[in-house]
C-alpha cells in the first residue's frame, strides 16, 4: 500500500512523499525501510532523525525529516493503520465438519465456525461473526454480527452478546453467580442464579476473564467497554458505557460503575456499592463504600488520591517516627519525675 492511498483511508493530511511503499509497522525505534511507525511522545522526538521508518504519523505541530501523516490523535491512527496493514488472519466462512451446530441454531451469512465448536438448541449468531475451536454457544444464545470469540470462550445459556464483541480465549460469559442462603445450622443453600449476561456493542473481554450471570435479572457490560484478562465480574454488576478494567479487577455482586470510569490493576469493589461516572480507581485500590462522580481514588480502604499520595510519603518514616515520639516521652517523663501530679476532677 503506498502512503497516499493510506492517508486517504485514514483521513489524513499527507506531507512529503505520497508514492512511499508501506510494507509493514513498527515502533519508532524497531522501524526499518518500508515501515510506518508513529510519534505520540514527545520525549521520543530525537529519534525522528534516526529512524530507518519510510513514514511516520505525527501532530499538527510536529515537523519530520520523513514522509508523515499528520493527525490530531497519532496513537489511534496508528492502531488503525495496523489494522490495514497487517489485517489479522480470518478463517473461511463455513463449519468444521467436528463442530457440533444443533438443528435449531441460525448461523447468519458468512459466520466461521471452527473444530470441536458446539452451538448449542435456539443459538442465533450474527453476519461474519468468527466462532473459533472449541468455543462454546449453549442453549438460547444471541451472539451479534462481526464478534470474534476465540478458542475455549464459553458463553451460558441465554446470554447476549452485541455486535462486534471480541472475547478472549478461556473467558466465561454466564457462569452462575456467587450466591448462596445460610440457614439456622449455619450450612449454605444454592441461591438459583436465573438471570443472564448481556453484552453490549463493542466490548471486549480478556483472556480468563468471568462475567457472572444475575441472580435474577441481568449482569450487564455497557457498550465501548474494554476488560483485560482475569478480570471478575459479579451476578447484577452494571459496568457503563466505554469504562475500562484493567488485568485482576473484581467486581462484587450488585454494584454499578458509571460510564468513563478506570479501575486500574487488581482494583477490588465491594458488594452494592456506585462508582460515579469517570471515576479512577489506582493499582491494589480497595474499594469497601461508594466513589463519587471524577473522584480518584488510592490506598486500602480507598482514600482521595492526594491524600494517598501524602500519606505513601510518610509510611517508610514511620519506624524513626516511632522511635523519636518515644525518645520525647521518656525525656518528658524525666522531666516531671517529682512534680505533683494534677489533680482529677471530681
Amino acid at each position: 500500500m503506498i502512503l497516499r492511498e493510506l492517508a486517504a483511508r485514514l483521513g489524513c493530511e499527507l506531507r512529503g512523499d505520497g508514492d512511499v511503499e508501506i510494507t509493514g509497522v513498527a515502533g519508532i525505534e524497531e522501524a526499518g525501510p518500508g515501515d510506518l511507525t508513529f510519534l505520540a511522545n514527545r520525549r521520543y522526538v530525537p529519534l525522528l532523525a534516526t529512524t530507518k521508518a519510510a513514514a511516520v504519523i505525527v501532530g499538527p505541530k510536529r515537523e519530520a525529516p520523513l514522509p508523515c501523516l499528520v493527525s490530531d490523535n497519532p496513537y489511534l491512527t496508528f492502531a488503525r493503520a495496523v489494522a490495514m496493514v497487517r489485517p489479522g488472519p480470518r478463517p473461511a466462512p463455513g463449519v468444521d465438519p467436528s463442530a457440533r451446530v444443533d438443528p435449531t441454531a441460525e448461523l447468519g451469512p458468512d459466520v466461521h465456525v471452527g473444530a470441536l465448536a458446539v452451538v448449542g438448541p435456539g443459538v442465533r449468531v450474527g453476519a461474519r461473526s468468527v466462532i473459533h475451536p472449541q468455543v462454546v454457544l449453549s442453549e438460547g444464545v444471541e451472539v451479534g454480527e462481526d464478534c470474534l470469540l476465540h478458542s475455549a470462550v464459553q458463553v451460558r445459556e441465554h446470554c447476549r452478546l452485541g455486535h462486534r464483541v471480541i472475547v478472549q480465549n478461556g473467558a466465561v460469559i454466564g457462569a452462575d453467580g456467587f450466591g448462596f442462603a445460610r440457614d439456622g445450622d449455619g450450612r449454605y443453600h444454592k441461591f438459583p442464579q436465573v438471570g443472564i449476561v448481556v453484552i453490549e456493542d463493542d466490548v471486549e473481554i480478556g483472556a480468563l476473564a468471568a462475567v457472572d450471570r444475575a441472580a435474577l435479572g441481568e449482569t450487564r457490560i455497557a457498550r465501548g467497554c474494554k476488560l483485560d484478562n482475569l478480570v471478575q465480574i459479579g451476578h447484577s454488576v452494571t459496568v457503563g458505557e466505554h469504562t475500562v478494567l484493567a488485568g485482576q479487577v473484581g467486581i462484587a455482586g450488585s454494584s454499578h460503575v458509571g460510564k468513563g470510569a478506570t479501575l486500574a490493576g487488581q482494583v477490588g469493589v465491594a458488594g452494592h456499592l456506585t462508582i460515579g461516572d469517570g471515576a479512577i480507581a489506582t493499582a491494589q485500590t480497595g474499594i469497601p463504600s461508594s466513589v463519587g462522580p471524577g473522584q480518584v481514588v488510592s490506598g486500602t480502604p480507598a482514600v482521595d488520591n492526594r491524600v494517598w499520595l501524602r500519606s505513601s510519603a510518610i509510611f517508610a518514616r514511620l519506624p524513626d517516627l516511632q522511635r523519636r515520639v518515644r525518645e520525647l516521652e521518656r525525656r518528658l517523663e524525666s522531666l516531671t519525675e517529682g512534680l505533683p501530679r494534677p489533680r482529677e476532677e471530681e
